[in-house]
């Protein structure tokens, strides 16, 4: 079967060894296995007569298997993190190195000055920092271990303010690099640039403000919170489902659009801080604004509506009884970053004091059952008859309100 593959992916370290390739196959076979399950093909004869029977054995197959290829996930995860530790100490020293071609380049014309030799060194000077801190977060991606959430995805606040730390620290270094060597009328008043400690001290509250937050929010049971494999780029700009979220897009692009300002005016005007306009400097808060008031508002706490006996075509109209399927039908059942099989395998219904798993259901691309906004699992034969209050577990084990059932004998 076509599973098989993705069951290779049992041990962590032979998964890190095959690597994101390794890991991608397997997701590629489970997928296989699902459509191919969805379609009626792959299941035991010992089943095939029994609607519920093999809806259970399709339910608990896809669940291991789906359960192994996470595992796998993290594993290759792990691996990606001392992967791309290389990349940032590329991604440092690359800079650094195109500083210098940039310096050479533009020095035919008035030759090399004493702010081309300061600029140069200040780069220096702060890369060795950077890459000693890149070695000792090896294990965590490098430069990027600071910029990552507790839910292992890059964070967007936290990346904006590690920008404009970088360029502080940087015009700092210049700045005292021009002192030393004698030069006149540097300057390093409020007057000349109260912009830039401005907007550094708004990123970084915004950072502490959106981490707070969001932290308060889960504890409330008011947000649902999936962690990611590893992160990726994309965190920056979207949503824990990977959709682009507007309030993300526009604080990336505002603070580098203020950043490259003022980077361009530092390289003008070299003897004094490159800080902003108030006006961009307002245009930055209110980006920010925007995007803490998106981090309150995202998310919300599930909800169940209504718990119905779900009916197949040709059947007559009757109270729950044991043994019949029941649809629960609310919101935020499937939060976002949980719409992976494994995620969907950890919902869980209360009824009563069972703890009853929802079914796998697949179908061409994706699952019929759970979804979102509805519910459907079997009523187990420990459920006894009259009132039993019905909740639901999400993945991100936050509980539903309670709604009451009947059932009958």
């Amino acid at each position: 079967m076509a599973v098989q593959e993705a069951g290779q992916c049992g041990d962590h370290a032979r998964c890190a060894e095959r690597g994101p390739a390794g890991h991608r196959r397997a997701v590629a076979a489970f997928l296989a296995r699902r459509d191919e399950l969805a379609e009626g093909r792959g299941v035991p004869a010992a089943v095939a007569h029994s609607p519920v029977a093999s809806r259970q054995w399709v339910s608990d197959a896809l669940a291991q298997s789906a359960r192994t290829v996470a595992a796998g996930g993290t594993a290759a995860g792990d691996a990606w993190f001392r992967r791309v530790r290389g990349a940032t100490f590329g991604a440092v020293w690359g800079a650094v190195l195109a500083l210098l071609l940039g310096q050479a380049l533009t020095a035919t014309g008035t030759g090399w000055t004493g702010p081309r030799t300061a600029a140069l060194v200040a780069a220096l000077l702060l890369a060795v920092p950077l890459t000693a801190a890149t070695q000792a977060h090896r294990a965590r991606g490098g430069l990027l271990a600071p910029l990552i959430g507790p839910d292992n995805r890059l964070s967007t606040s936290r990346a904006v303010a590690a920008g404009w730390l970088l360029l502080v620290a940087y015009t700092v270094l210049f700045l005292a690099l021009r002192l030393v060597t004698g030069a006149d009328g540097i300057g390093l008043g409020l007057a000349h640039g109260a912009g830039l400690p401005a907007v550094a001290a708004l990123t970084a509250a915004v950072s502490v403000a959106a981490h707070a937050l969001v932290r308060v929010r889960i504890v409330g049971q008011r947000l649902q919170k999936i962690r990611a494999d590893r992160p990726r780029a994309a965190d920056l700009l979207c949503d824990d489902d990977g959709r682009a979220s507007l309030a993300d897009v526009q604080y990336v692009v505002v603070s580098a659009a203020a950043l490259v300002l003022c980077g361009v005016r530092l390289g003008r005007e070299p003897d004094r801080l490159p800080g902003p306009p108030w006006t961009l400097v307002l245009l930055v808060a209110v980006s920010a604004a925007w995007y803490l008031a998106a981090k309150g508002a995202e998310g919300g706490r599930p909800t169940v509506l209504s718990v119905v006996r779900s009916r197949e075509a040709g059947d007559l109209d009757a109270p729950i009884r044991t043994g019949d399927d029941i649809e629960i039908r609310g919101l935020g059942f499937v939060p976002a970053g949980a719409h992976g099989p494994d995620a969907l395998t950890r919902l869980v219904v209360r009824i009563g004091s069972v703890h009853a798993h929802v079914p796998l259901v697949p179908v061409a691309g994706g699952f019929a059952n759970p979804t979102d906004t509805a519910l459907t699992v079997p009523l187990p034969a420990d459920v006894e008859p009259g009132r039993v209050e019905v909740w639901v577990v999400t993945a991100a084990g936050v509980e539903t309100n309670r709604v009451t059932i009947d059932v009958v004998d």
